[in-house]
């Protein structure tokens, strides 16, 4: 399994050879350099830690400044581990986006932008009441539960509340250009997280 970490650029926009226009997503991905290998043997699981995100020395803890300098490598400021049980790089190793090619399958992780407290026409789509005839119910969620029994709202009611700003994973993109000398990942259609957010690239075997 190929995966790497980057930095979401933003969207642009490609032709290929036969004209036809592709919105795509530019990630910074790399170079990322192997931190740390976990031993199912050890750990009880095999993965490969990945750094990303060259920052000063005083923002990092002396702990992990002790831990990148077993890999020698420096102030990364992301480390994301990834399972894989037939991976054989070694700590010290350097993944880069040459492990890539146009036309891979990939799933990208990252947190979604916040969109803060919302309540149901935005958050789940909900339909608004009338808005006439003195109703007051424009943009209610209506009810939401039984009277004397169950006396209670039951659990996974589609309400008001925090929407974005949690983990997602977008399965099933394409890779549509890989610019090794520039370390960009052109990614055919949209990614989770705003610009300049971290992002998870990762081959998609269920395609």
């Amino acid at each position: 399994m190929a995966a790497i970490v980057g930095k979401k650029i933003g969207m642009t926009q490609v032709f290929t050879e036969d004209g036809t226009r592709v919105a795509v997503t530019v990630v910074e991905a790399g170079p990322c350099p192997v931190t740390a290998k976990r031993d199912p043997d050890r750990d009880g699981y095999a993965a490969v830690q990945l750094g990303f995100g060259e920052v000063g020395e005083g923002k990092l803890s002396k702990a992990e400044l002790g831990h990148l300098a077993k890999a020698e490598a420096g102030a990364l400021r992301t480390l994301v581990e990834f399972r894989d049980e037939g991976d054989e790089r070694s700590v010290g190793d350097v993944v880069t986006v040459e492990d890539f090619e146009p036309g891979q399958r990939v799933k990208v992780s990252a947190t979604s932008i916040g969109k803060g407290f919302q309540g149901t026409v935005r958050r789940h789509g909900f339909s608004r009441g009338p808005v006439t005839h003195g109703s007051h119910n424009v943009r209610a969620p209506g009810s939401v539960g039984a009277s004397a029994d169950p006396a209670r709202v039951f659990k996974g009611v589609r309400m008001p509340g925090r929407m974005g700003g949690r983990r997602v994973t977008q399965r099933g993109l394409r890779i549509q250009e890989v610019d090794a000398e520039r370390n960009l990942l052109l990614i055919a259609g949209a990614v989770p997280g705003p610009r300049n957010g971290t992002v998870e690239v990762r081959t998609d075997d269920r395609g």
